[in-house]
């Protein structure tokens, strides 16, 4: 007797889901809107005030004023003072922070025992706010000296190095070197995980391979690992330069509106609420955002190209 065999279950008729264009579009929709107002809004509310006359919050004279705030900038000495020192400040910022941290990304790349431990280490300064660490170093960079003295000039006291106790923030010479100091401490284990981080992304079999042909450790590290570092070394400077640029907080918890330590954001600060100048204070900003698209525009143009290569 022949079975019949069962009959096909079909599994029930659905509609197609069709994807709508407009999905993505939709979901992130509220965050087009919100940097469009917040974001770019103010810059060209900010670029506005920088163009007109409205030197008070209670001002109504809004009439245009060309480029003459920032003509008026260049000739004066405050802000020329200020920019100085935001110069110098940089540099030392950017070299130090780019040394310490390359340094001890070398002394965790080869997988030393306990690196999780020493990782946490250099990398807990950033979970401190500027403002929070710039209290701590303005103890620690306390001028006293001799028996007055307190933080690192007491440690230099106590070691018997009291010819190296300094000024630190309050010399006008060497302010903004000490004003550096925090920050690379803050920012150098952030640092040292991005090198960390490109270390480990090149291929063992380029170091093996280097070792066979006879390439000494230098050598491996100058002609091989280095040049294959090259984009994580952009990345870092760019974003070093970013954060000095703008940088208030940390110099605001050590000094205050103090003279010797201006910057650029700080004298922007003290025109605004102190000297109640709209628009000379708005046409400081400007400037501080044109430093910055200085330097990181052409890093995006770079980063686009590379992409668009890559493809």
């Amino acid at each position: 007797m022949a079975v019949k065999s069962p009959a096909k279950i079909q599994a029930p008729r659905t509609k197609k889901h069709i994807q709508s264009p407009w999905g993505g579009f939709f979901f992130v929709l509220p965050s087009i809107i919100a940097m469009a107002i917040f974001v770019y809004g103010m810059i060209g509310w900010t670029v506005k005030f920088s163009l007109s006359n409205r030197t008070s919050a209670w001002s109504k004279d809004n009439s245009f004023a060309g480029l003459t705030n920032f003509t008026g900038l260049l000739d004066d000495p405050e802000f020329t003072h200020a920019f100085s020192n935001l110069v110098k400040f940089t540099l030392v910022f950017m070299i130090g922070t780019l040394i310490s941290g390359l340094i001890m990304a070398l002394l965790l790349e080869k997988g030393i025992k306990g690196e999780g431990f020493f990782r946490s280490i250099y990398l807990y300064p950033m979970a401190i706010s500027f403002i929070a660490m710039g209290t701590s170093w303005r103890w620690l960079m306390d001028s006293a000296q001799g028996e007055r003295a307190t933080g690192l000039n007491l440690i230099l006291n106590k070691v018997g190095l009291s010819a190296l106790e300094n000024n630190w923030y309050t010399s006008e010479k060497g302010s903004m070197y000490a004003m550096a100091l925090p920050a690379i401490w803050q920012m150098s284990g952030y640092v040292m995980a991005l090198f960390l981080a490109g270390f480990r992304g090149i291929p063992d079999d380029l170091r093996e391979a280097a070792r066979v042909d006879g390439a000494s450790e230098f050598k491996i590290y100058r002609h091989i690992l280095f040049p294959q570092l090259s984009p994580t070394f952009l990345t870092v400077l760019i974003i070093l330069g970013h954060i000095s640029m703008k940088v208030f907080d940390l110099i605001y918890g050590i000094s205050g509106k103090g003279y010797v330590t201006k910057v650029l954001a700080i004298y922007m600060w003290q025109v605004i609420f102190d000297f109640q100048n709209y628009a000379k204070g708005a046409a400081i900003a400007v400037v501080i955002l044109v430093l910055i698209a200085v330097v990181v525009i052409p890093y995006l143009i770079y980063v686009n190209k590379t992409e668009e290569a890559n493809k």
